[in-house]
């Protein structure tokens, strides 16, 4: 299956998918292009070094989100892609990409949806909202891509533990490394081959 990955910065969720490609976990699927809302990310130079196509698309050189969401959808269907990852892409997609790919386009979030998601939960807004509230665990969530941000349905989820001293940055990183990293691909690898 073909895939397109959605970025707007470093890509170290792209770079977990490319890894899975290449240790075997995604073994049905192939990412064609990456799509990034910001020039000069480091998402890009992955890509770059991948010899992946890949071109930026930002929301403000559009009038309407609507003309937004025609230029990614076009794009992606240039490239023929048939699943959209949205690895760390920072806009929100609109109805008519959506339209365009139902049950097509997947997303991971940094928390157990339905804590500390929806509108302006994004980057380490959720960890630091994580780490206000006190919970003990949070964790990342990937899910199906509605019109409802972070309101699709869920795909897998993987918990991890808040310990004493976390900081926002820290927490990113351990939910990164212990679950986005691990249940991107999987869930990659379960779509494309069939099993959802």
């Amino acid at each position: 299956m073909n895939i397109g990955v959605l970025v707007s910065g470093g890509g170290t969720n792209l770079q977990a998918i490319l890894d899975a490609c290449d240790s075997g976990i995604i073994k049905s699927g192939k990412v064609v292009t990456v799509v990034s809302s910001k020039d000069g990310v480091y998402a890009l130079e992955r890509a770059a070094k991948r010899g992946i196509n890949s071109v930026v698309i930002r929301r403000k050189d559009y009038d309407e989100p609507a003309l937004f969401d025609k230029a990614i959808a076009d794009h992606m269907k240039s490239m023929n892609v048939e699943l959209i990852v949205m690895a760390g892409f920072l806009s929100v997609v609109g109805t008519d990409l959506i339209k365009e790919y139902p049950n097509k386009i997947i997303n991971i979030h940094p928390s157990l949806i339905p804590s500390f998601c929806g509108k302006g939960f994004y980057g380490l807004k959720v960890h630091e909202a994580a780490l206000e509230y006190g919970v003990k665990v949070t964790g990342a969530t990937v899910h199906f891509v509605n019109e409802i941000p972070d309101g699709g349905k869920i795909i897998l989820q993987k918990a991890v533990e808040i310990q004493d001293g976390d900081t926002p940055q820290t927490l990113q990183k351990r939910v990164m490394e212990e679950a986005e990293w691990k249940i991107l691909p999987k869930a990659v690898e379960m779509i494309c081959s069939g099993q959802i």
